[in-house]
């Protein structure tokens, strides 16, 4: 009797400290699998890493500034919302926002994704844009400029300046399923054609 109270209590003491400690050290490699740290993060002075999207491509702000990236997400996170009084909307002609809302969503986005930024020859910036929606996806370039104007009339007066919405050009929704097939067959890099 004695016996099988201490093989007892070294089971229970086995149980208790010694798997989930060993569990607790053998956990971050099993997280993250063969992949070396290296390729986790980013080494110093080293950019970023964005993930990819199968459809428009490297996701991330691209050559375009942080200010511009930000911008474009807030006017992403707007047509999302499917709402025609959303703050960042605000600025847009409303004929063109209408139109912009009513394509989106004819998909029912639950989500949209942003990369490729870039600087077009007029000084625009654009980005690339994907609306997802559980079977749809409606694929784009969005074009947004900065602003500048004196607020003063003399010389030394002060400049300010503010982004603002030029025009969302989109493509035909198509169904998730198609755009995934369409990736799986493809071989090159570079999945989507620009609109210029």
């Amino acid at each position: 009797m004695l016996e099988y109270k201490i093989v007892r209590v070294f089971y229970t003491f086995c149980l208790l400290v010694l798997i989930p400690a060993f569990a607790v050290s053998q956990g971050q490699d099993l997280f993250r699998g063969s992949i070396p740290e290296t390729l986790l993060r980013p080494g110093r002075g080293e950019a970023p890493r964005y993930p990819v999207d199968v459809v428009i491509g490297e996701l991330g702000r691209g050559a375009a500034s942080v200010s511009a990236f930000n911008y474009a997400n807030l006017i992403g996170a707007g047509f999302l919302s499917g709402q025609m009084g959303h703050p960042a909307l605000a600025s847009i002609n409303s004929t063109i926002r209408e139109s912009n809302l009513s394509a989106i969503q004819v998909i029912s986005p639950v989500s949209f994704r942003i990369g490729g930024g870039r600087e077009e020859p007029d000084g625009a910036i654009s980005f690339l844009v994907r609306f997802i929606g559980r079977e749809q996806g409606i694929t784009g370039e969005m074009y947004i400029r900065y602003v500048s104007r004196r607020i003063s009339e003399d010389e030394e007066g002060a400049v300010i300046g503010n982004w603002v919405f030029e025009e969302l050009l989109l493509e035909e929704a198509r169904d998730r399923a198609v755009e995934h097939q369409e990736a799986a067959n493809r071989n090159d890099f570079y999945p989507y054609e620009r609109f210029f």
